[in-house]
């Protein structure tokens, strides 16, 4: 039998007018920091499964195979650490991703070793995309997962 989970409400972005066009032009401006596409769709990626936003994962997952990503990555990307697909950039910004997502984790949570790393590989522009595509993640994943949106369906 197939799961099919249904919404609870329409997305709130598109209930109140001005949010989803407000939410998609803070999305398209954090895209122009000069990050690869590909590492800004494993932080998407990344901080969606640790949010358990099913929408945005599926989402992410396909966005990040048009952005070049391979499927070694792709199937990875939960245990970067262990895998060695991932270059040096790419492991600062995911870990980079997971401190920013897992704020209430600890009294510290972006330590300086963690946000040191990512400055050692990334330009204040860059780390100003990678920070504003993990808050950005971080929204669309607290709206779909309260609405319950169903992943793989358009909104």
């Amino acid at each position: 039998m197939l799961h099919e989970p249904k919404a609870r409400m329409t997305n709130p972005a598109y209930v109140l007018p001005g949010a989803g066009p407000a939410i998609m032009e803070l999305a398209k401006a954090a895209r122009q920091g000069g990050v690869p596409e590909s590492t800004l769709e494993l932080v998407h990626l990344r901080a969606s499964q640790i949010n358990n936003c099913g929408f945005c994962v599926d989402f992410g997952a396909k966005n990040a195979r048009k952005a070049g990503v391979s499927d070694e990555k792709l199937f990875a990307v939960a245990a970067w650490r262990e895998a060695p697909y991932f270059s040096d950039e790419e492991r600062a910004a995911l870990a980079l991703t997971e401190a920013a997502t897992r704020l209430a984790d600890t009294s510290d949570a972006v330590p300086d070793a963690v946000w040191d790393a990512a400055a050692d590989h990334f330009d204040e522009k860059q780390l100003a995309s990678i920070v504003l595509t993990v808050a950005v993640t971080n929204l669309f994943n607290r709206i779909n997962v309260t609405v319950r949106q169903p992943a793989g369906v358009g909104l």
